[in-house]
């Protein structure tokens, strides 16, 4: 529906600065003619729209500019609940509860919509020292004030940082801190399980920072860890757990059922390693040889244990 568009345009304006008719008319597929026919009528009902020329143009809308109704749908409730539960389940911040009650008393004061998305990520909690770190590091961002921890890298190797936070940031199953390094002189990502004695001191950020997604696009674009590519020849009985720990994993299928998997993964993450390590006889390392060689000797190592 029209209005739907424009209530979304608008919307859409708010949240970001300037923006291009053609990138508008991709957002909400459709013509470009039709988004400056759109903008027009918003114009027309006093919304306060600026017209950019230029290579860099496009629409704007006045800072000053708030929208002071109520747009959100109860569905829309449903769907943020659901977002902060699943935070809820992996973090346990009281802020967070608050919010998340106000909401839940909000989306049930409307239309009762039943959740058919449920987001439960307790089985991802790093434990209590975890939880109390993210509290510290959240605080420390919000006050830019520098942090001092003992760090243990994927080698084992321990040193202590002075780092300034930007940011929390929970994936790959697990909590990840990402600030400038005072000694590096660069920005960096900790896996906060691998910090200890994680203190906020009084201390300032020492530069000022550009955008936060800006900064961590640019860290992924400078991914410089080492990849090894890994070809292993697997059971037919353990496809569907191998599809399930691999997903972007190449999968070959063999006239038996068999099949070769093949993957690129960071040389010296260790997670997967034991993954494979688990599936005992039921793999075969075909490739490269430095892995055969590592398997072969951590055989050895467990059968020494035992002897």
């Amino acid at each position: 529906m029209k209005i739907d568009r424009l209530l979304g345009i608008v919307i859409y304006l708010l949240n970001h600065n300037t923006v291009s008719a053609a990138l508008l008319a991709k957002k909400f597929e459709v013509s470009t003619r039709t988004i400056q026919r759109d903008i027009e009528s918003l114009c027309l009902g006093g919304i306060p729209i600026v017209s950019l020329h230029g290579v860099n143009g496009g629409y704007s809308i006045e800072d000053n500019f708030r929208l002071e109704k109520q747009i959100a749908s109860s569905e829309d409730y449903q769907y943020i609940t659901t977002a902060l539960e699943g935070m809820n389940s992996a973090y346990r911040n009281n802020k967070l509860e608050d919010t998340l009650e106000k909401l839940l008393s909000i989306s049930k004061r409307n239309v009762d919509i039943k959740p058919q998305i449920k987001l439960d990520l307790s089985t991802s909690r790093e434990g209590n020292y975890v939880d109390e770190y993210v509290k510290i590091i959240d605080n420390a961002i919000k006050e830019e004030h520098i942090i001092e921890f003992e760090y243990t890298n994927s080698y084992g190797d321990k040193s202590l940082k002075l780092v300034e936070p930007l940011a929390i940031i929970f994936k790959w199953y697990s909590w990840y801190m990402f600030g400038y390094a005072r000694e590096k002189k660069d920005y960096r990502l900790y896996k906060l399980v691998r910090m200890r004695n994680l203190k906020e001191l009084k201390g300032f950020f020492s530069i000022k920072h550009e955008d936060i997604n800006e900064l961590l696009e640019k860290h992924e674009k400078q991914d410089n860890r080492n990849y090894m590519d890994v070809k292993i020849l697997c059971k037919k009985e353990i496809r569907v757990s191998v599809e399930e720990y691999f997903p972007n994993g190449s999968i070959e299928e063999l006239e038996n059922k068999d099949f070769i998997l093949g993957f690129k993964i960071p040389s010296n993450e260790i997670g997967w390693k034991g993954i494979l390590l688990g599936y005992g006889n039921k793999i075969k390392i075909l490739e490269p040889q430095e892995l055969r060689d590592e398997f072969i000797t951590k055989a050895k190592e467990i059968i020494g244990v035992y002897e």
